[in-house]
């Protein structure tokens, strides 16, 4: 069993500008294809948010980054590969959580929202957030 004192404050969802989160932001925010195909919302830890974002919205002229407090999504997060499978495709960033929840994700799990740019790459982003990226 993990210990308290090693499970993390917040996770992360990365929102693509296709479908800007609002504020207020809903009840329940609109699930994206790669989630409602998964069944499950993806989610990353702090230091897993780069490598998300150079990986999957490499394109992407703007994000929102979603921070969720971990406490109000714990009983319904799974530790699993980026693809939801028992091994890791990407053994060096360690397992992701996925949320397993009805695909619910709004304003009771949200805690904040930040909108990133993509100005040349994520690095100057990356770089201006990591403050706001707590584990």
């Amino acid at each position: 069993m993990t210990s308290l004192l090693s499970q993390p404050r917040y996770v992360y969802k990365i929102v693509p500008s296709t479908t800007p989160v609002r504020e207020p932001i809903p009840e329940r925010l609109t699930v994206s294809e790669l989630d409602e195909a998964s069944g499950f919302i993806h989610l990353s830890m702090a230091h897993q948010v780069g490598s998300t974002l150079k990986t999957f919205f490499a394109g992407e002229p703007l994000v929102y980054v979603l921070r969720i407090e971990y406490f109000r999504v714990i009983q319904d997060i799974r530790w699993e590969s980026p693809d939801g499978k028992v091994s890791n495709p990407r053994p060096s960033e360690g397992l992701f959580p996925h949320l397993y929840n009805g695909l619910k994700l709004g304003r009771e799990e949200i805690e904040s929202v930040a909108i990133w740019q993509n100005d040349d790459g994520w690095d100057k982003a990356l770089t201006a957030g990591k403050p706001w990226l707590l584990y």
